[in-house]
Formats: structure tokens, sequence, C-alpha cells
């Protein structure tokens, strides 16, 4: 049977590039490794971008000289979650709190794992999360 072998890239909507740029930067330490006028790729962990791409430039999909890229988009908020390690949740509070983030919400799993919940700037919901959360984290 054929398989993937991970996510390597997920996308956000944002309303404006430098503002997320900052903020993920600033707040969750990613690093941009790709920037043009409409997108920006960041580097999460291993091997997996977050793709900020300025809402509504991809709505009809993008033709380059490699190819065509079919339409894509997003209205309103969405989720994902970073993982983190057990032992740097109560870090992770202190710095959120430093950066005048609010943490909206605190769940503790069945399995043990405990995830934090805040907004970044275009109110999408970002999840930090302990191992424990699910069967396979």
């Amino acid at each position: 049977m054929l398989q993937v072998r991970r996510v390597l890239e997920t996308a956000l909507y944002v309303e404006d590039l430098d503002r997320a740029v900052e903020f993920y930067q600033r707040v969750i330490g990613l690093n941009a490794i790709f920037r043009d006028d409409r997108l920006v790729a960041m580097e999460v962990g291993e091997g997996t971008l977050l793709l900020l791409f300025l809402r509504g430039v991809t709505a009809s999909g993008v033709s380059f000289d490699k190819g065509w890229i079919p339409p894509h988009d997003g209205e309103g908020p969405a989720h994902f979650a970073f993982a983190i390690d057990s032992g740097d949740l109560k870090s992770w509070q202190r710095h959120l709190a430093a950066e005048g983030v609010e943490i909206e919400s605190e769940v503790r799993w069945e399995r043990g794992g405990k995830s934090i919940y805040f907004r970044d700037p275009d109110s999408h919901s970002v999840e930090l999360a302990t191992p424990g959360v699910w069967r396979v984290y």
C-alpha cells in the first residue's frame, strides 16, 4: 500500500504578510526561508513548512514558468498545533504573557497531554500541545 511520509506544508491566509511574519518569528521563533510578494515560507522543526499567503492571491491559481498551482484560499480562522516538550509548557506560558499574547484556553487531555490555545494577528487558533494529546503524540 502506498503511504505518505508526513505533512510537508500547511497554509494560512493572512491580511498582512509583514505582521504575520513578525508574529511567527517573535512569538514562535520560526525562520523565514523564502519570501516573495504573495507568500512567506517559514520552517517548522524538521522539514515542515508553514506557508503564509496573502489572502486572495492564490484564489484563482498561480501560473509560473514551471507549471500551475491550482486555486486555494481560506476564509475565517483556521486551526493548527505545534508540538512542544512537556517540560516547556510553563516556559511557553510565561513567554506568551511576556509577548502580550493572551492564552484563550488550556486543556488537559485524557492521555495526559496538555494544550494551550491563543490567536495570531489574523485570529487563527494556534495550539501548543505536549505529548499525550493523541495516540500518535
